[in-house]
């Protein structure tokens, strides 16, 4: 047999794929992956949390924030109208209690266990009692559905899982973080509505009416879509709570919807930020 000593084919070991491509697909059934994973664990948690007891949340998580701590001479402002907020939820599951943060940036925050946290920026930017009382009323919504739980499950399960990839990488974890957000964020926005209507009808239980209740948010809608710096200021707010002006009009369907008053004496918020 004659020997044939041509060369090989250029490329012979050369994927057909480009290179870009390849690492794309990569990086997209890495994210699907992170997503299932913590899709999974947010169906597992959904769950159990009906599960928990309240009182048993309650001895586990109750002392995270003992009352009576505050500096801020509006805590017991901010208590007594989450008392009265709280008192027209018949089946509520524990007492509530309610602190201020020191923090510029408006927020509010439901603690498993009982606790709300009120920023001393959102006291500041609130204009009437309504107002607040609804935000409060939202964070008791939040409880009603057991969210604080759900989200601190979520973020449990998260980390273990982001944990499990920083192994691998700091690319691979930073991928991992970003789907991992986003899945987080979804389920926040599917639980705010829910937490709006029942905050809002605590808000009618109350006053007899919904007048300047919503004001606040429609307030931090205009800021977002007007006022970019403004904006950018109030991002923890809009992280912890997705804000829209569509969620602003459910507030006033809802409100038509049950025949409730949306014109009535508003109730001044007296205390100004201490110096």
């Amino acid at each position: 047999m004659e020997f044939d000593g041509r060369l090989p084919r250029e490329g012979i070991n050369t994927s057909p794929e480009h290179p870009l491509r390849e690492f794309a697909l990569l990086v997209a059934g890495l994210l699907g992956a992170v997503a299932a994973c913590i899709a999974i664990a947010a169906l597992a948690i959904d769950r159990l949390v009906p599960l928990v007891p309240p009182a048993l949340e309650a001895r586990w998580f109750g002392g995270w924030l003992a009352p009576g701590k505050s500096s801020d001479p509006r805590a017991a402002q901010v208590q007594a109208l989450l008392d009265r907020i709280a008192s027209h939820w018949d089946d509520r599951p524990y007492p509530f209690r309610a602190d201020v943060l020191d923090e510029p940036d408006p927020n509010a925050l439901a603690l498993p266990g009982g606790t709300i946290l009120v920023t001393s920026g959102l006291l500041a930017q609130v204009a009437s009692e309504n107002e607040l009382a609804l935000v409060l009323g939202h964070e008791l919504g939040h409880y009603r559905a057991r969210d604080h739980l759900r989200g601190l499950g979520r973020g449990l399960a998260t980390s273990l899982v982001l944990g499990a990839l920083g192994s691998s990488g700091e690319l691979v974890a930073g991928l991992g973080a970003f789907a991992g957000g986003v899945a987080q964020r979804g389920f926040d926005r599917r639980q705010e509505s829910a937490a709006d209507v029942f905050g809002l009808a605590l808000v009618q239980a109350e006053y007899g009416h919904v007048a300047g209740a919503g004001d606040f948010f429609a307030r931090l809608a205009r800021w977002q879509r007007d006022a970019p710096a403004e904006g950018r200021r109030l991002a923890g707010y809009f992280d912890t709570h997705p804000l829209s002006e569509d969620r602003v009009t459910a507030l006033a369907a809802e409100a038509a919807a049950h025949g409730w008053p949306t014109e009535g004496r508003l109730t001044p918020w007296p205390t100004p930020a201490p110096e």
